[in-house]
């Protein structure tokens, strides 16, 4: 070994970390969840409300055709539940996607 590393190794000493305290139950903020809630309508089209759900929501082909048709016969379908930050952000963009192509389709959110 060359002194270098001998002198690193003699004056190396182990970090002593802070001890962690864990915060109390008023501390702890929590998230509120939103329920975003998809509404009929009998304009928007099956496939632009598929197409929808797969690109904005991520769901897949089936859980999509599902999603729609609740929305089409019980005329609303709660699609997820996501933080209040989240849940305006996929509100804002179905009804783009909606404005775009020309559709009335509308989302709303709700507290969970």
């Amino acid at each position: 070994m060359d002194t270098v590393s001998q002198e690193i190794k003699m004056t190396a000493s182990p970090i002593t970390l802070p001890e962690t305290i864990p915060a109390s139950d008023r501390e702890i903020e929590m998230v509120r969840l939103y329920k975003v809630i998809l509404l009929d309508d009998n304009v928007t089209t099956f496939d632009f409300v598929i197409r929808i759900l797969k690109s904005i929501f991520q769901k897949d082909q089936l859980t999509a055709l599902k999603l729609t048709m609740e929305v089409h016969y019980d005329g609303l379908s709660h699609v997820v539940t996501l933080p209040r930050e989240q849940a305006e952000l996929r509100q804002t963009q179905v009804h783009d996607a909606a404005r775009l192509e020309g559709f009335p389709f509308r989302c709303v959110i709700e507290p969970a």
